[in-house]
C-alpha cells in the first residue's frame, strides 16, 4: 500500500497529514474534532453536509500516491500541457471567493458544490455560481453522492432542481456526480445501478450527460471497473500527482484531471483543488455548449 494523505478542511483551508498507518479510529471523529490523528474507517461515510471533492481520497486512494506539495498557477507539472485550460473546484470550505481575481489568475473553468444527498444545499453555491459567471469563468455545479440515504434517481432530481440545471450560454458546464470514499455497503452490481439511475434521471431533467468525478481505486473497487459509463459520461479523475494520471478501469481516457488538493489561486483563501482540462479551450466550450 502506498502512502496516503488525510485531508481535513477547516472553514477556509485543508490540512494534509502524510504517512497514515492503522485503521482503528474513525474519520468521523477526525472531521468533527478537527484533529489530524484519527485513522480512517473505510465503511463510514462523512457526516451529512461535510462532503466535498477529495474528502474520500483517504479512503479510496489505495492504488496511487498523493501529492502534498502546493502547486501555484504557472508551476505546471508538464510544460507541454500549458495549452490545456486550468480550473478549480470549490465548496463552502473555501469561504468567500473573488472570482474576478480567480479569472485574472488564468483560471478558465470551475465546478462548485451545489448539493449533497437529498437535503443539503451548499450555502455558498448561489454566490459562487453567479459571481463566477459574471467574471467570465466557465462554471458548473456538482452533487456529492450519498448512496446511503437514497437511490440515485432521487438525488439526481434534487440536484437538477437545486443548481444542477444547464443552459447553452457559453459559460455553463454540465453537472457532476461526485462519487468517492466508501462503497456504502453496496455490491458492485447495485452500485452500478445507482450510478446509472442518477445518470438517466439527470439526463432526462437536463438533456446532458452527467460528468463523473471519481478516483481509480473507488471505481475499480465499488463498481468492479465497470465500462458501462465510458460512452455516456465524461470522466473527471482524481489523482493527486505531478506525473501522468492513473484512470479507472472501464474508461479509455479522462476529460478533466484533479491533480492536487493543495493548490493556490489568487482570489481564494487557503488551499484549493486544482484541475486541468484534457483538450484546448475550444473543446472546453464544446463540453459547455453540448456541441461536437
Amino acid at each position: 500500500m502506498f502512502p496516503r494523505s488525510i485531508s481535513l478542511r477547516s472553514t477556509q483551508k485543508r490540512l494534509t497529514v502524510a504517512g497514515v498507518v492503522g485503521t482503528s479510529a474513525a474519520l468521523l471523529f477526525s472531521l468533527m474534532s478537527g484533529t489530524a490523528s484519527a485513522k480512517p474507517v473505510p465503511d463510514n461515510p462523512v457526516p451529512l453536509g461535510h462532503g466535498y471533492m477529495g474528502v474520500g481520497y483517504i479512503q479510496d486512494g489505495k492504488d496511487f500516491t498523493s501529492d502534498t506539495r502546493q502547486l501555484h498557477l504557472g508551476a505546471q507539472p508538464d510544460a507541454g500541457l500549458k495549452a490545456n485550460p486550468e480550473g478549480i473546484d470549490v465548496s463552502s470550505w473555501q469561504g468567500g471567493i473573488n472570482w474576478s481575481s480567480v479569472r485574472g489568475a488564468g483560471i478558465e473553468f470551475a465546478w462548485m458544490k451545489a448539493t449533497e444527498g437529498l437535503t443539503y444545499k451548499d450555502p455558498t453555491f448561489s454566490d459562487n455560481y453567479l459571481n463566477a459567471y459574471n467574471a467570465g469563468v466557465i462554471r458548473g455545479a456538482y452533487h456529492y453522492a450519498r448512496p446511503d440515504v437514497s437511490g440515485g434517481a432521487a438525488q439526481a432530481d434534487f440536484f437538477a432542481s437545486n443548481g444542477g440545471a444547464w443552459s447553452r450560454d457559453n459559460l455553463t458546464l454540465p453537472g457532476v456526480l461526485d462519487i468517492e470514499g466508501t462503497c456504502y455497503g453496496y455490491s458492485q452490481a447495485s452500485m452500478r445501478q445507482w450510478v446509472l439511475d442518477f445518470y438517466n434521471t439527470y439526463k432526462a431533467r437536463t438533456g446532458r450527460d452527467v460528468v463523473i468525478y471519481t478516483s481509480p481505486s473507488w471505481w475499480n473497487e465499488c463498481t468492479g471497473g465497470w465500462d458501462g459509463m465510458a460512452a455516456l459520461s465524461p470522466l473527471w479523475v482524481a489523482n493527486w500527482t505531478t506525473g501522468t494520471p492513473s484512470i479507472p478501469s472501464g474508461f479509455p481516457f479522462y476529460t478533466v484531471w484533479q491533480y492536487t488538493s493543495t493548490g493556490s489561486v489568487s482570489g481564494v483563501s487557503g488551499n484549493v483543488d486544482r484541475d486541468r482540462f484534457s483538450g484546448d479551450r475550444s473543446r472546453l466550450l464544446a463540453l459547455a455548449n453540448n456541441t461536437p
